[in-house]
């Protein structure tokens, strides 16, 4: 049998493996870092500026962010072909009072949507960006090419957003501000009331929906299943990314889908990607929640006959994936993978492991055992 593993990840340098491949640049990361600076320094400014143009009168206070998405799960993976783009979702937070004293008013998503366009086009028009207004969630600013910034904006009790506006001028005892900023605004974002956070949506008005539910559930999944788990929701996307050029499976589903089929391989991931891989069909033709909302459904939202495709695509891609690490031939494994996940996978066979069907076994996680049969005691 074949171990492919080493060319999944590796930690040595020097050595490639499709995990690395799958990172942006650091160019690439810092463009989007500096330009994501720019387009919040854009609207803590430029917000209350159009407000005051539009007759606003009373004081507007400056917007909070708040990262979230892949880029904050840290499964950011850079686009394998065009037209695909790295998102990054950079949540814009207001108090609701600017507008109406009431919980939800319905003319202030109009109001939001059209003074952060307002304010954010002279920044666009400067850098050349690309403004897309037609969204139903969000404002999505095309920075370059290979990504955009998805700018979703939301809106949350006055008394809250004065919590976050109080943490952000207070210091930690941190090097320095910005750093000090960051983590007071994280605190204080954490410790928002769950069903106090409204998105919102261009035609729904308000949609409570709060981003942190998720990333909390994500980050408790990786913290109690390991890195690994991480790893394979990423060769998931790349598979996805590589099978539909556009549209396919949302990373939501696969993460949803993925988190109870996987186990851990002890320096194995193609087993582990494998194990998923195998289950995964079947999870999906039965249906998949969103993990932290049962009463949505990712599968409906995908659609049925969309949901087969990506059944049967899963199907195609066990049988390769079994295929090569059964294989004599390193040099067929990594054509076959190849095909699957395109020039992100080495094509490397002299660094293919031959294994025994035994260390393959070993790689496995231990099954428990059933516990011996305790009599029941008297104390005293």
């Amino acid at each position: 049998m074949l171990n492919l593993s080493p060319l999944f990840f590796t930690t040595v340098d020097g050595e490639s493996c499709m995990h690395n491949e799958l990172d942006l640049t650091p160019e690439q990361r810092a463009w989007i870092a500096s330009a994501r600076s720019n387009v919040r320094n854009c609207l803590r400014t430029g917000i209350p500026r159009v407000l005051h143009e539009r007759g606003y009168t009373e004081d507007v206070p400056q917007p909070r962010f708040f990262t979230q998405g892949s880029w904050a799960y840290k499964t950011l993976n850079g686009p394998a072909q065009q037209p695909q783009q790295a998102d990054v979702d950079d949540g814009c937070y207001l108090p609701l009072n600017f507008v109406s004293q009431t919980k939800r008013p319905s003319r202030a998503t109009t109001v939001l949507f059209a003074a952060a366009e307002e304010a954010l086009k002279p920044l666009v028009e400067e850098k050349r960006w690309k403004l897309v207004t037609d969204k139903p969630t969000c404002i999505r600013i095309v920075i370059a090419a290979y990504a955009h910034i998805d700018i979703p904006l939301y809106a949350i009790p006055d008394e809250e957003f004065a919590t976050l506006t109080k943490a952000s001028t207070e210091r930690y005892g941190y090097d320095s501000l910005s750093e000090a900023v960051n983590m007071a605004e994280r605190d204080a974002w954490t410790a928002l009331p769950a069903d106090q956070v409204l998105l919102a949506h261009r035609e729904c008005n308000w949609m409570p929906s709060d981003p942190r539910t998720v990333k909390e559930w994500f980050l408790g999944e990786v913290e109690a299943k390991g890195e690994q788990f991480r790893r394979v929701i990423r060769y998931l996307k790349a598979f996805r990314d590589w099978r539909w050029p556009s549209s396919g499976p949302a990373s939501i589903l696969l993460m949803a889908a993925a988190a109870p089929l996987f186990e851990k391989r002890e320096r194995r991931d193609d087993l582990a990607l494998l194990d998923v891989v195998a289950a995964l069909p079947a999870r999906l033709r039965a249906g998949v929640n969103n993990p932290v909302d049962d009463s949505e459904s990712l599968t409906a939202r995908l659609g049925k006959e969309s949901v087969e495709e990506a059944a049967k695509a899963f199907e195609a891609l066990e049988k390769v994936l079994r295929g090569a690490t059964d294989a004599g031939s390193p040099s067929q494994a990594c054509i076959w993978m190849q095909g699957e996940f395109g020039p992100r996978f080495p094509n490397e066979p002299d660094r293919v492991k031959v294994v025994s069907v035994a260390a393959t076994i070993a790689a496995a996680p231990a099954a428990a055992g059933p516990s011996e049969l305790v009599g029941r005691t008297k104390a005293g």
